[in-house]
């Protein structure tokens, strides 16, 4: 008989807090994936005529990325420090770092790293989105 038990982890940061940073992450993401997906994104052919070939929309490009990248950056920022704990916490168990029943001691490491480097600690993580929802799964949240 299986028994359904309250989870262990008690969170100050919603789950729903945390899908809206994986909705903004993942359209990070998909914007940088657009655009530097052959990882040439500074090479620009010239036709004979020696023209750019290269079309190029200005700010009107960018912004929405920007928007996306600025507006997660700051959500991160406005989180009190268990709430950047536990969202870096939960980031090691979705990589594979620790194990969901180690959240603990995983809990306990991120609050050592947290800093005023935390919110570009977490931006730098190439797969933030993917393993906030991994990590947040692993711990049935």
């Amino acid at each position: 008989m299986h028994r359904h038990t309250e989870p262990q982890w008690d969170l100050s940061i919603g789950p729903d807090t945390v899908r809206l940073f994986i909705l903004k992450a993942k359209a990070i993401g998909a914007a940088l994936g657009d655009t530097h997906a052959d990882g040439s994104e500074h090479e620009v052919e010239f036709d004979g005529d020696g023209h750019d070939n290269h079309h190029h929309d200005g700010l009107a490009e960018e912004e929405v990325e920007n928007l996306t990248g600025e507006e997660l950056r700051e959500l991160i920022e406005d989180l009190n420090i268990d709430e950047k704990a536990e969202l870096i916490a939960l980031a090691w168990i979705g990589r594979g770092d620790y194990s969901a029943s180690e959240w603990g001691d995983t809990l306990a490491a991120a609050r050592e790293r947290v800093n005023r480097r935390s919110t570009h600690y977490l931006l730098g993580m190439p797969h933030l989105a993917e393993w906030l929802e991994e990590g947040l799964e692993a711990i049935g949240a």
